[in-house]
């Protein structure tokens, strides 16, 4: 946010497109281009283009993500790790004893601003580039979808931020003001309003797989209205992505839930058709431990794997070792334990052991229940560079048993029909249906407990328990402080020698 940004370098090293986005490069002054002389041609705009999506797809060079975050966040998981300040970021979140200094938010903060800025000076040069009109409007879409979604992340998780739209003259870069959330709420519903138009209706996955789409940006708009409980606006946008019959596939956008759930989880099916919104990863960045954060790999592969793991059988699952975070309750694992996803959501690290098929070390907080949705293959080691950085796992941004549940939920609280037969009905029931559950009545109750179990372990549990005030309670055990840990402290950084104030729920004035 502070850093005045003189140069725009952006480098694509022919790897899969928005695949090989986050590779950094050391270059001499002299060959970089000049801001002022960049944006003359349909490449350069396509470059600056994918210099946004980086950012989108960014990781911490602390080894965690979004989804690492809200993970250790939420009642299902704890930190984990191989001590109690291992990965201190996501320590500080388990327990809620983050502050403005200590915590992962100056990662959350710098992520989100990095792309606002990188949209704001693509949106404010690509006008003036020649080029496809069709094309520029594509462009100009990604663009402000993308800012809308940093822009939802950051209001989300600190309430009291900054909006710009613009470039900011570096003289005046301390002298930025926060506005009220409704203001950022606004922009971002204009920006994907005025999106939508002019994104695809579909892309194809080997080449463009990762770039947003017309369902992607309504899916967006969907959650962004039904965080601020405008619910008919939620399900008309929900609707959209969803599809006319629950169950079967949307004639517009192909979108239609795998057959078999386990199958989402599959390194080789990325870009199926329950996947809206992926961030794209890769095993062939090489990236290495000097700047780990700019690994094409994916960091949750690593981090969630059981430390120390050795088959004993030829039977035994072909895991990485890896380093014990996130590993699921006792209390979770029992919630799940007989519903048909547990097999493909938790690897039961203490039932291998007790049979002889494997070992491992026990973690900090181990409960032997890890994260198998994304635990890091032997099968899919990277040709090169360092292993533990460059699994190809994709990350499910948004997908659709995700909008099929949003949907129901809006509908119901909207006062919608949801008896046997109803929209909200199929749409709940598809997603059980999927795993040869019997129907259930469409009901708060029933909504929170499915999309618990569908999506444990993807980074939602945490934002949903805020979203229906029930984080106070559930979460009052890990330290969980009601009217405060519902976001997070703007960082120190940001607040020093500028007009910044800290949000009022860590002892600040905003």
């Amino acid at each position: 946010m502070k850093r005045k940004i003189t140069y725009l370098v952006v480098i694509l090293a022919g790897m899969q497109l928005f695949g090989g986005c986050k590779k950094y490069l050391e270059i001499n002054p002299q060959e970089r281009v000049l801001l002022d002389n960049y944006y003359k041609t349909p490449q350069d705009a396509f470059a600056a283009l994918v210099s946004i999506y980086d950012r989108f797809g960014f990781q911490s060079g602390g080894l965690y993500d979004k989804v690492a975050i809200m993970d250790a966040a939420s009642d299902d998981q704890v930190a984990g790790g191989g001590g109690p300040s291992d990965i201190n970021d996501l320590q500080v979140v388990n327990t809620f004893t983050l502050n403005s200094q200590t915590g992962p938010q100056g990662y959350l903060w710098n992520k989100g601003y990095a792309g606002i800025f990188r949209a704001n000076v693509f949106l404010s040069k690509i006008g003036g580039i020649n080029m496809d009109a069709t094309l520029k409007a594509r462009y100009t879409g990604e663009a402000k979808a993308l800012r809308a979604i940093f822009y939802f992340d950051l209001v989300r998780f600190f309430k009291n931020i900054p909006l710009l739209t613009s470039e900011v003259d570096p003289k005046q870069i301390y002298d930025v003001l926060q506005v009220a959330p409704a203001d950022v709420y606004a922009l971002i519903e204009k920006d994907l309003t005025e999106a939508i138009p002019g994104l695809p209706n579909t892309v194809q996955g080997a080449s463009e797989g990762g770039r947003l789409t017309k369902g992607a940006a309504q899916a967006v708009l969907g959650k962004v209205y039904l965080q601020q409980a405008k619910y008919a606006q939620a399900a008309e946008q929900f609707a959209l992505v969803n599809g006319t019959t629950p169950g079967q596939a949307n004639a517009t956008y192909g979108y239609k839930l795998l057959t078999n759930f386990g199958d989402l989880f599959k390194v080789n099916n990325k870009f199926n058709t329950e996947s809206i919104l992926e961030i794209v990863h890769s095993n062939a960045s090489n990236g290495g431990w000097g700047d780990a954060g700019a690994s094409e790999g994916n960091l949750l592969n690593i981090i969630v794997g059981p430390r120390g793991y050795k088959p004993v059988l030829a039977s035994a699952p072909d895991y990485y070792s890896g380093y014990s975070f996130l590993v699921f309750t006792k209390e979770f694992f029992d919630f799940i334990h007989f519903d048909p996803r547990n097999k493909a959501t938790v690897a039961n690290l203490d039932s291998l052991e007790k049979n002889g098929i494997a070992t491992y070390e026990k973690g900090y907080q181990n409960s032997g229940y890890f994260l198998e949705k994304t635990i890091g293959r032997v099968a899919d080691k990277a040709p090169t560079g360092q292993t533990e950085l460059n699994f190809p796992q994709n990350s499910y941004e948004i997908r659709l048993a995700d909008t099929y549940m949003l949907e129901a939920e809006s509908i119901l609280q909207s006062g919608g029909a949801v008896g046997p037969g109803s929209r909200a009905y199929l749409l709940l029931n598809a997603v059980r249906a999927r795993v040869g559950l019997n129907p259930v009545a469409v009901t708060m109750d029933n909504i929170m407990k499915e999309r618990r179990l569908e999506l444990a372990g993807e980074g939602h549990r945490f934002p949903d328990l805020v979203r229906w005030g029930k984080a106070a309670t559930v979460l009052a055990y890990k330290g969980f402080t009601a009217n405060k840990n519902e976001i997070f402290p703007i960082p120190q950084a940001e607040l020093n020698n500028t007009k910044i104030l800290q949000n009022k729920e860590y002892g600040g004035t905003k």
